[in-house]
């Protein structure tokens, strides 16, 4: 297993919060995903967790991550 973390300063609510949360979701080997909305920080547990992937997945939501 292994972690990562970064942030997403543009969430302002709950519902960006579950939007950013269900995309990474989305990613092959992630298993756990920990959104916090008053720090803007996601940390995403997985394997071979894949950072493009996520940062992609970020951009689908329609945020953009920074590492």
């Amino acid at each position: 297993m292994s972690t990562l973390t970064f942030t997403v300063p543009g969430m302002t609510c709950g519902h960006c919060e579950a939007a950013v949360k269900g995309e990474i979701s989305k990613v092959s080997g992630v298993t756990d995903v920990d959104v916090n909305l008053a720090t803007k920080v996601v940390v995403v547990t997985g394997s071979e967790l894949d950072q493009a992937a996520l940062f992609a997945a970020v951009d689908e939501a329609g945020f953009e991550p920074v590492a």
